[in-house]
């Protein structure tokens, strides 16, 4: 059985999503690991491989999200419904497919770090980066030995090499789970640095989401609450918790 994708509907006007199709998600033992099916019948991803994963607690999260999926009362469910599921097919095929693309992809980043361009000047809000920005990038250093440069500009920063490097080896030591997060982790906070805190563990949800939503956070407090913005850091806090808890699920020894 495939994991279901969306179905765009282009009047705009119905609801968007596939229709449930089964009454049941369980959870069973097989070989090493542990298989989702619906109504007995196991999910399979976009590149038929089944979706197992070696832990119990992981595989009873995923099936727990399917069967609340479509429970409501138009009966429909999408993507955004299956969350972990989403991560887990990146860990479970695009990761061990698209592997150095991946790693290229998120050392991409660390040449437009959120936490490396700082407002010119001495004025407010580049107070407040250097204070909150300035001890996730020590820990960078502390963590990896790796320094990145800072701007006040808007021209792109070369970073070194060297940095580069490490960076890079640093992320080809993370195993399938820990890159399938930072796939996540790291576009929704717009920083390597964040998203390689969340995989050590060195912040809270709370705290990285809070580093990356700093500019906007500052321009409400002069201007008044956005709802756009309010929207945007609400889906980024969605995003980075759910990549947090299929962490930490993923890490729990099976049973």
């Amino acid at each position: 059985m495939k994991m279901a994708s969306t179905e765009h509907n282009v009047s705009g006007n119905a609801p968007v999503g596939r229709k449930r199709f089964w009454k049941q998600a369980d959870v069973v033992p097989e070989g090493q690991g542990f298989v989702v099916q619906l109504d007995g019948r196991s999910i399979r991803l976009p590149r038929k491989t089944p979706l197992c994963v070696s832990s119990r607690a992981l595989a009873d999260a995923l099936a727990a999200e399917w069967q609340a999926a479509g429970q409501n009362a138009d009966g429909l469910f999408s993507p955004a419904d299956l969350p972990l599921t989403g991560i887990a097919g990146s860990m479970i095929e695009r990761i061990p497919a698209e592997r150095e693309g991946v790693l290229r992809s998120l050392l991409a980043y660390a040449g437009s770090d959120l936490l490396c361009y700082r407002e010119p000047g001495e004025g407010k809000l580049a107070q407040v980066q250097r204070k909150e920005w300035d001890p996730w990038l020590e820990w960078l250093r502390k963590q990896y030995g790796v320094t990145l440069h800072t701007s006040s500009g808007v021209m792109p920063i070369v970073q070194p090499e060297e940095s580069l490097q490490k960076l890079y080896d640093a992320m080809e030591k993370l195993n399938a789970a820990e890159l399938a997060v930072l796939a996540v982790s790291v576009p929704a906070l717009g920083s390597l640095v964040l998203g390689l805190a969340l995989v050590n563990g060195a912040g809270s949800v709370d705290e990285l989401v809070a580093s990356a939503t700093l500019d906007e956070r500052m321009q409400m407090a002069v201007w008044g609450e956005d709802t756009e913005i309010t929207d945007r850091i609400a889906g980024i806090q969605r995003e980075v918790a759910d990549a947090a808890r299929f962490l930490q699920l993923a890490r729990t020894p099976a049973v």
